[in-house]
């Protein structure tokens, strides 16, 4: 994904790489069925990341001071979280980094200051062989039914528990759908993607370990209805405990907001290239921001939050649908360079003879999680405890599959047809001609308003003048769009 956005550094992000990496016969319908599932996924992440954060809060008030938490309760505190995350979203990009800063410095200093205080604090230690070999199976519905590991093998209990690891490591396009907002995108945003990758897996990987070997009782922890919090608590004292989840929900926080900043921009760019409705591509004259797609998308989190009430099932419904879908919207451009190498012309971040090989990994493992992520992960199996997400995901495919057909494909050419001056850093990076004027009342740019033919003939020519172009951004070019934005 990393050689991908150096070639095409884009704020459509994998639906617009699967455009321009398909044959040009083919281009809107990769577009098309990309779109949305990277659209799904990034509402439903959204979701996952502020009910995740609601839950944390009403569990953790709950065992703090008996706070009586109910479905109603939990939905206003999603809620006020979708907002306050809207409201910092209405300032232009160049305010939010001091956000990006703020988040930054939570998300490593602040992790690793949790760390150190969890591991000094904690009277008693576990050992590395509970930490790295104990297996516990909690996949059974009760204590009197048997887990999936004595049904069907400890492997299959690990394949379906990677649910949470790639809940975790979505929003690789995140880079992308801030490119146009981003100065020497072409090589700053593949080194975005590869870094908090990197520092994520790392510090995951301590955070994880710290708390194991700071368990103090594990079957207290387990049956906690907050075990995070029991750690903390048994190793700090309640007070010391609070303290370290209102920073853990701090990060959650932050991470909820750029879920929805980068949400935002993806919708922003899918209404430019006419996915979903051009009214949404609208960048507000008065925040500089893309407000119209900042509340839509907020608006969709919490609707699509309401079926998960009072069900942990349906919650994790949740968090597979948005990790399928996501990890599809990343499989598709992956397979496509695959497929058809010779569209694929990389940028300034190369992979060499290793990206062959790379990508034939990633489109295997993407296939192997998507079918794990459907299976049923709780035993015995029945409505309460079955695993809905094949139901999601056939209603996804059959919407984004069944539109194409339908209708889509009638008019959906994968790219925006209507030239504005909002569009003129996307349209003039990928060669179109592009008509500048100064307007008389108002001083700022505008460009010809004009409808394309979309005969195979025009497409094509077309096609060939983007994929000769993609690679190069000159540097009068950018001098003018750091003017004009």
């Amino acid at each position: 994904m990393a050689e991908i956005v150096s070639a095409i550094p884009t704020s459509g992000g994998p639906y617009f790489w699967a455009y321009m990496l398909a044959p040009p016969h083919h281009a809107p319908f990769f577009a098309w069925i990309t779109g949305w599932f990277n659209l799904i996924g990034q509402i439903a992440i959204t979701t996952g990341i502020g009910f995740g954060l609601a839950n944390l809060i009403s569990t953790t008030a709950s065992i703090s001071n008996g706070y009586a938490a109910t479905a109603g309760k939990t939905l206003g505190i999603l809620a006020v979280i979708l907002l306050s995350q809207v409201a910092v979203n209405l300032v232009s990009v160049h305010k939010l980094r001091y956000m990006i800063y703020t988040s930054i410095t939570l998300n490593s200093a602040g992790v690793i200051c949790l760390l150190i205080t969890v591991i000094t604090q904690a009277t008693s230690h576990q050992t590395a062989g509970f930490v790295f070999g104990k297996f516990f199976d909690g996949t059974a519905a009760d204590d009197n039914a048997e887990g999936w590991s004595v049904r069907e093998s400890p492997a299959y209990v690990a394949a379906t528990g990677v649910l949470m690891s790639h809940y975790t490591f979505t929003g690789y396009d995140a880079s992308a759908h801030l490119c146009e907002e981003t100065r020497r995108a072409v090589r700053d945003a593949p080194l975005g993607l590869l870094s908090a990758s990197a520092a994520s897996a790392c510090l995951g990987f301590f955070v994880i370990v710290a708390m194991l070997f700071s368990i103090q009782d594990f079957d207290t922890v387990r049956e906690s209805p907050l075990p995070i919090f029991q750690i903390l608590t048994d190793a700090c004292g309640r007070g010391g405990g609070l303290v370290l989840m209102v920073l853990i929900m701090l990060c959650v926080w932050h991470c909820g907001l750029f879920s929805l900043t980068s949400n935002s921009r993806m919708m922003f760019a899918f209404a430019r290239d006419g996915g979903i409705p051009h009214r949404l591509h609208i960048i507000d004259a008065r925040f500089k921001a893309p407000i119209r797609t900042v509340i839509f998308g907020a608006t969709c989190s919490f609707l699509l939050a309401l079926p998960a009430l009072g069900s942990q099932v349906a919650f994790n419904g949740t968090t597979s649908i948005a990790t399928i879908s996501l990890y599809v919207s990343y499989g598709i451009p992956i397979a496509v360079t695959l497929a058809y190498p010779q569209n694929f012309k990389r940028g300034p971040f190369k992979l060499g003879r290793a990206s062959k090989p790379i990508a034939l990994i990633a489109s295997l493992w993407i296939t192997f999680i998507t079918i794990a992520l459907c299976l049923p992960t709780v035993n015995p199996v029945h409505f309460q405890t079955l695993n809905y997400t094949p139901v999601a995901l056939a209603i996804v495919g059959i919407f984004s599959f069944g539109s194409w057909f339908l209708w889509a494909r009638k008019w959906f050419t994968g790219r925006c047809r209507y030239h504005c001056r909002i569009c003129i850093r996307q349209l003039d990076f990928l060669g179109e001609e592009m008509v500048d004027r100064r307007s008389n009342a108002g001083g700022e740019w505008n460009c010809a308003v004009q409808q394309h033919r979309h005969d195979e003939r025009v497409e094509n020519s077309d096609r060939g003048s983007d994929q000769k172009s993609q690679i190069t951004v000159s540097r009068d070019f950018e001098m003018r769009q750091d003017q004009e934005l």
